[in-house]
């Protein structure tokens, strides 16, 4: 369907054959989400995750749950991993859409669906709504990636590109369902959604035995709420553990504080768990399973995708490699020696941003090393600093020079080099090697001002 993305107040937009009109919304008018309301949250039970899986049994990938040989050496723990990137719009997503699409009066249907959303969820109701034959429109904010955009409009989505932000996005979607008749589709709150995303632990518990803890990644909290209760309700023993960037820590926030808190979000590498206030449904229904809350840092997000690139030929998104994160951070060490299952939620990541992730997890990883050394500025002064990076098997990636702002000797110039070393201990040899040849040496990330 073609995409309205901007229209003057007097024109209107045309939704699904609806004419709904582009007047600015008011700050002061109400747009309630009736299925979301915070003084009447809705519990999910067992039987509605159930339930879900019996109706979307035929349009969801059953997404493999396999063993990490790999990865479980490296960390101690028996790590499986639920590979629900597979999917295919490459997110669990699809799950709670299908679900809450078929879940819709046959009137309901006709009419069709809105939501706002800047990815996963805007994919999953445009394929899943294409599908099924029901129209849907998402609302997506100027700053969602491009090559999400376009796949919407592919898979059938009426797509609106309206937002500076997904808060002002939501508020448009709102709207239209207020002047159309559109039912609105909260992406990580709405009480078909968590249920639907609860299949993913019935599938869980079917493909891997003996289960001694689940950690799942933590955004707005659809997917924890539903899988930790199909995951409880059948083996009570499980643990389950949440995880979710320090840079926006709204679920943990909330879990302290015994009810739904706003929590300040930045930019992360794990864009699709910043939320900052998690769902009102989903945190009554999670907030008595959970066993416990972590937050991990953004080199160890970076460290995930890289690892799970190399290791297990996995493209996967910050998101979606968020659970992994908290491992090879050593926020779980009493996991050693058990049997653990994390789910890899996503895996719709930028190009160019997976190429930022890769180089961050080699910094991490103590592989991509940068430094600043003075050297002679008399022929072969360079030239002998690279005969000593080669000579310990250093590969050089960059390398510049710079005379001019140099305060000391007139007859010595900065040399910054960035280098790729094995492990740690490999960049420590070099470290330790430069440190004994030259006097001035400044190694790491603070080492770019020349002085």
């Amino acid at each position: 369907m073609p995409a309205e993305e901007a229209t003057s107040p007097s024109e209107g937009v045309q939704v699904n054959g609806h004419l709904e009109k582009s007047s600015s919304i008011s700050s002061e008018e109400e747009l309630f989400d009736p299925m979301c309301d915070p003084e009447n949250p809705i519990v999910v039970k067992f039987q509605d995750v159930s339930a879900a899986a019996y109706k979307i049994r035929n349009g969801i990938e059953r997404t493999p749950c396999t063993k990490s040989v790999q990865l479980s050496a490296l960390t101690g723990i028996d790590l499986h991993f639920k590979k629900e990137f597979l999917q295919q719009t490459g997110s669990f997503k699809e799950r709670g859409a299908r679900y809450t699409l078929m879940a819709l009066t046959k009137e309901q249907q006709k009419i069709g669906v809105v939501a706002a959303s800047a990815g996963n969820h805007a994919l999953a109701l445009s394929y899943h709504g294409n599908q099924l034959g029901i129209p849907v429109t998402v609302v997506m904010p100027i700053i969602a990636p491009l090559m999400k955009v376009n796949l919407c409009r592919q898979y059938g989505g009426n797509v609106i590109v309206k937002g500076a932000d997904i808060g002002v996005s939501r508020s448009h979607a709102l709207k239209i369902g207020k002047d159309t008749g559109m039912v609105y589709i909260n992406g990580y709150d709405h009480p078909h959604i968590l249920a639907g995303q609860g299949t993913m632990g019935l599938e869980i518990v079917e493909q891997v035995s003996d289960i001694d803890a689940v950690v799942i990644p933590i955004g707005g909290g659809g997917l924890i709420a539903g899988s930790a209760l199909a995951i409880k309700s059948l083996y009570p023993s499980v643990k389950v553990i949440g995880v979710e960037s320090e840079r926006c820590a709204g679920f943990t926030e909330s879990m302290k504080a015994g009810k739904v808190v706003t929590v300040g979000a930045q930019s992360t590498l794990a864009d699709g768990l910043a939320v900052p206030t998690v769902g009102v449904n989903a945190f009554a229904t999670a907030r008595n399973y959970i066993d416990q809350m972590v937050t991990v840092g953004e080199e160890f997000i970076a460290l995930a995708i890289l690892r799970l690139v190399e290791m297990e030929k996995a493209v996967v998104e910050g998101a979606g490699a968020t659970g992994l994160a908290a491992v090879l951070a050593g926020l779980l060490p009493e996991l050693k020696g058990k049997r653990v299952v994390i789910p890899l939620c996503g895996g719709n990541i930028d190009t160019t941003v997976l190429g930022r992730c890769i180089e961050r997890g080699l910094a991490a990883d103590g592989r991509l090393c940068r430094f600043v050394v003075t050297v002679s500025d008399r022929p072969g002064g360079i030239a002998e600093l690279c005969k000593l990076i080669a000579k310990l098997g250093v590969s050089l990636k960059d390398i510049f020079h710079e005379r001019a702002w140099l305060t000391s000797d007139i007859f010595s110039v900065q040399v910054k080099c960035i280098v790729e070393t094995r492990d740690f201990d490999h960049a420590e040899e070099l470290r330790t090697a430069l440190m004994d040849k030259y006097q001035r040496v400044d190694w790491g990330p603070h080492s770019a001002t020349f002085r």
